[in-house]
């Protein structure tokens, strides 16, 4: 690869001189376009309430819409990564924002269950597109020294968009109505794609692309990945921390809140934000206590668990409505999760080669979702079995919570089984 300047090691002077100012307002719309993509993956948890009344819908019929969603997301994380080695990262996140737009269209005109899956299908879709095409932006334009860091903004930037469907969308909701709530958003998406279309460059002038690994090689990645126990350990750190963070934000920490709290939507909307807050103050604190001792990573692991699991026990043992700053401790607490489950990604990156890291990456993303989908997904059959009506009731809730001991259990024996494998290879390859 050539340029002007130089023909030796021509892409580190390009970073660091001519393409830096370029790196960040290129970097900033894919921060944009994740924000508007968290804004729309959790929209539905928001609307929750509206939607039961909109759609006739029962809890557990509520509950796989969000699940599908998130199955789509999962399912979707392998194949995205491929397609984006072919196409770049330009395309991939203006058509990631285009589906979302249009399964938001699609949501606010929906008027029966059947229109309001397919919208979250498409949302699920495009979301899958967004986050590690951003994160190539990162790899291509950003020398080695600050990608990690601009990697870890990426994340926490990115949770502002909760706090766009906690308070301006939650206001059109309950103001304008269901209609013009996602149709703003379905617009702010449309917005996204064509300013991405406009801006984004899938790699830095004179750069030439690397071939695209064959099927065959892809294959052998995949299983030499998957094989390897620290990337499964990845896999349950992700599982266990993310899904009740994912849970609270996607589905059921909104509807819970209100009608299983008694609070004003307001109130809710207010503890959301805080819920992003806790997230983005965490993040870096975790993120330095991983640097520093890489060796206990999952001890911080286990420890966030128990802090979670901690918080949701004392919630849970009071009689509904819990006192205003417990459940403000259980929000900063579940928010734990989400820095938590980066250190899954850690473990993708350090023990596995370049070459395969995208994968591995790819395969500990499906952990913390396939969680959440479970455990959203029995939460909402308790609350169909234990609510009368359409009304969640208090006591239901205080028993559909509960579930998530389920997957704290498998999640921590997921950690410990792959801990002690992935100490049992280290050993034997320093041997």
């Amino acid at each position: 690869m050539q340029t002007a300047q130089s023909t030796q090691n021509p892409l580190e002077p390009l970073e660091k001189q001519s393409a830096a100012p370029l790196a960040w307002a290129l970097w900033g719309v894919g921060v944009l376009a994740y924000v508007v993509a968290v804004l729309h993956r959790t929209s539905f948890g928001v609307a929750g309430i509206d939607a039961v009344h909109r759609f006739g819908a029962s809890a557990g019929m509520l509950a796989s819409f969000t699940v599908l969603q998130l199955l789509v997301y999962a399912g979707l994380q392998i194949p995205v990564g491929l397609l984006l080695d072919r196409v770049g990262p330009r395309w991939m996140i203006a058509g990631g924002a285009l589906l979302m737009a249009a399964g938001q269209a699609l949501m606010a005109v929906a008027g029966s269950v059947g229109a309001a899956v397919a919208a979250r299908v498409l949302v699920g879709a495009g979301d899958a597109m967004t986050f590690i095409s951003v994160l190539s932006i990162v790899a291509t334009w950003f020398p080695g020294r600050q990608a990690p860091v601009v990697t870890q903004l990426t994340g926490l930037l990115g949770q502002l968009g909760q706090v766009l469907s906690a308070v301006p969308l939650v206001a059109l909701l309950h103001g304008p109505g269901w209609t013009t709530a996602f149709g703003s958003a379905a617009a702010l998406g449309v917005l996204v794609g064509v300013l991405s279309v406009a801006v984004l460059r899938d790699r830095a002038p004179g750069a030439v692309r690397t071939a695209a690994p064959s099927l065959r090689q892809v294959g052998h990645d995949l299983r030499a990945a998957f094989r390897h126990p620290g990337t499964r350990l990845g896999l349950w750190t992700h599982f266990v921390t993310q899904f009740s963070s994912n849970t609270f934000a996607l589905m059921w920490g909104y509807p819970y809140l209100v009608s299983g709290q008694g609070m004003r939507p307001s109130t809710a909307s207010t503890l959301l934000t805080l819920f992003v807050l806790a997230n983005v103050v965490s993040g870096p604190f975790v993120g330095r206590l991983v640097a520093r001792y890489p060796m206990r990573r999952s001890r911080l692991v286990l420890g966030i668990v128990a802090v979670n699991a901690g918080a949701w026990a004392a919630v849970l043992a009071c009689p509904p409505p819990a006192p205003t700053w417990l459940l403000v401790l259980l929000v900063v607490c579940v928010a734990l999760g989400g820095p938590g489950a980066m250190i899954g990604f850690d473990y993708a990156r350090t023990f596995n080669p370049p070459a395969r890291q995208g994968t591995a990456t790819g395969i500990v993303n499906v952990g913390g979702f396939v969680a959440a989908l479970i455990t959203i997904l029995l939460i909402g059959f308790v609350l169909d079995a234990l609510s009368p009506g359409k009304d969640f009731t208090p006591a239901a809730f205080r028993a559909a919570w509960t579930v998530q001991v389920l997957i704290w259990t498998a999640g921590v024996a997921g950690v410990l089984r792959t801990r002690r494998l992935t100490r049992r290879h280290l050993a034997l390859a320093d041997g």
